[in-house]
C-alpha cells in the first residue's frame, strides 16, 4: 500500500494547489464557467490517462500533470484576449511544438538552451504579481483571507505539503459561508465537455502560444526529466513529449492549456518514500493518475465554486502555492552574476503587464532581455592601427 497512499498524496496535493489557478487563468483569456470547467475537467483526464499508460508500460513513475506556469502566464496575460477561441489556438500550437520537440530533438534542445537566467527571470516575472495577491487580499478583504493566510503559514512550518491544499479547504469554507448555497445549486454537477473550435490569431499566438510552450518546456517539462535523472530513472524524451504535445493538442479543442511531465509531485512518486524498492515506484503514479481522473469529475463543482469567490481571494492562494515557483525562478534568474542585468530587465518588462500591438509582455520580456544579453556579450574590439614608417 505504501506506493498507493504515495500515490494519493501526490494526486490531492497536485490538485488542490493549483486548480485555482488553471480556472482562473482559463476565465482571464475569455472562458465562460462551463468552458473552464470543462478545460479543468480535459487537463485532469489527459494527464491522468498519460500517467496510467506510460507509467504502466515503461514499469517507471512518470508522472503528468497540467502547465502550473502555463496557467499563471494565462492570468497574467488578462486582457491580451477576451475570444477563447483564439486563445484554444494557441493551446493547439503549444501542443504542436511540443509534439514537434518529440519528433524532432534538435527544436526540443533548441528550447532548452534558452539561458536559464533569462528562463528564469521570465517565470519570474509571470508569477510575481499573482504572488503579491495575497498582500493585497489581506488589505481588501482581511475576513477571508487572513484566515487562509494564517492556515497556510501554520502548515508550512510543520506540514509544508498541506499546506495549501489546506489553505484552500480554508478559503472554500469562507466561500460557502459568504456566498451562502446559490454557488452549489448552480453548479453543474455532472462531468461535461465543451468543444471549441480553435481560431488562429497571430498576435495571440505570439502572445500565449509561444510562451505558453517556452514556459512549459522550461518551466514543467526540463525539470521533470531532472527529477526522474535524479532519482536514477534514464527516460527517453521522445514518448513523454510526444504525449504531452498530443494530450494538449486533443485537450485544446477542450479547453485544457497544457499537459506536461510532472516536476514537484513527481518528487513524491520517484523518490524512497514512494517505495524502496524502485521497480515499485511506478504504481504511485498509475495511482495518482487515477486520481486526477476521479478529481476532473468534480471540475464543475471546483469551478462554480471559484466562480462565487472574489477574484483576488482565488489569486491570492495561488499566489501562496507559487511561492516556491517564484523562488527557484528568480535564484536561476540571478545565479550567473554575468547575465543579471539582461535577467533584471526580462523581470521587469515581463512583470509590468505591458501589451504592444497587442503582444503581451512575457514575449516582450524576454525579446528584451535577449538583446541585452546579446549586446553585453558581443565582443567589440578596437581596431589596432598600424602606423607605417
Amino acid at each position: 500500500m505504501q506506493p498507493v497512499s504515495a500515490g494519493i498524496v501526490a494526486a490531492i496535493t497536485g490538485f488542490a494547489s493549483s486548480f485555482v489557478l488553471v480556472v482562473a487563468g482559463l476565465h482571464a483569456v475569455g472562458a465562460n464557467d462551463a468552458q473552464a470547467a470543462s478545460g479543468l475537467l480535459a487537463v485532469c483526464v489527459l494527464s491522468g490517462v498519460c500517467c496510467i499508460v506510460l507509467a504502466a508500460w515503461f514499469r517507471m513513475p512518470i508522472s503528468f500533470a497540467w502547465s502550473t506556469p502555463g496557467a499563471a502566464l494565462l492570468v497574467a496575460a488578462a486582457g491580451t484576449t477576451h475570444d477563447f477561441a483564439a486563445a484554444t489556438g494557441a493551446f493547439l500550437v503549444c501542443g504542436v511544438l511540443i509534439v514537434l520537440c518529440g519528433l524532432w530533438p534538435p527544436l526540443g534542445r533548441a528550447i532548452t538552451r534558452i539561458p536559464r537566467p533569462l528562463a528564469g527571470a521570465m517565470l519570474a516575472g509571470i508569477l510575481f504579481p499573482i504572488c503579491l495577491a495575497p498582500i493585497t487580499a489581506a488589505v481588501e478583504i482581511p475576513w477571508l483571507a487572513l484566515p487562509v493566510i494564517l492556515t497556510w503559514l501554520i502548515l508550512f512550518r510543520f506540514a509544508p505539503r498541506w499546506a495549501v491544499p489546506a489553505a484552500m479547504v480554508v478559503a472554500a469554507i469562507g466561500i460557502g459561508v459568504t456566498a451562502g448555497g446559490g454557488w452549489l445549486a448552480d453548479a453543474s454537477l455532472a462531468p461535461r465537455l465543451e468543444f471549441v473550435v480553435p481560431t488562429f490569431d497571430p498576435l495571440v499566438i505570439v502572445s500565449l502560444g509561444l510562451p505558453l510552450f517556452i514556459v512549459t518546456m522550461a518551466g514543467q517539462n526540463v525539470p521533470g526529466f531532472a527529477v526522474m535523472s535524479t532519482f536514477g530513472y534514464r527516460l527517453p524524451p521522445r514518448p513523454p513529449l510526444l504525449a504531452s504535445g498530443l494530450a494538449t493538442v486533443a485537450g485544446s479543442f477542450f479547453g485544457g492549456h497544457a499537459v506536461n511531465l510532472a516536476a514537484i509531485t513527481a518528487a513524491i512518486m520517484a523518490g524512497p518514500d514512494s517505495h524502496p524498492d524502485r521497480s515499485r515506484r511506478w504504481i504511485a503514479t498509475v495511482t495518482s493518475g487515477i486520481g486526477f481522473v476521479v478529481f476532473g469529475l468534480a471540475a464543475g463543482v471546483a469551478t462554480a465554486l471559484i466562480s462565487a469567490s472574489p477574484p483576488i481571494l482565488i489569486t491570492a492562494v495561488a499566489g501562496l502555492a507559487l511561492l516556491g515557483a517564484l523562488v527557484t525562478a528568480v535564484s536561476s534568474a540571478i545565479e550567473e552574476p554575468a547575465h543579471r542585468i539582461p535577467a533584471i530587465a526580462t523581470f521587469l518588462v515581463t512583470a509590468s503587464g505591458v501589451t504592444i500591438v497587442s503582444i503581451g509582455s512575457a514575449f516582450w520580456g524576454l525579446l528584451v532581455g535577449g538583446v541585452i544579453m546579446l549586446w553585453s556579450a558581443f565582443p567589440w574590439r578596437r581596431r589596432k592601427v598600424i602606423e607605417g614608417s
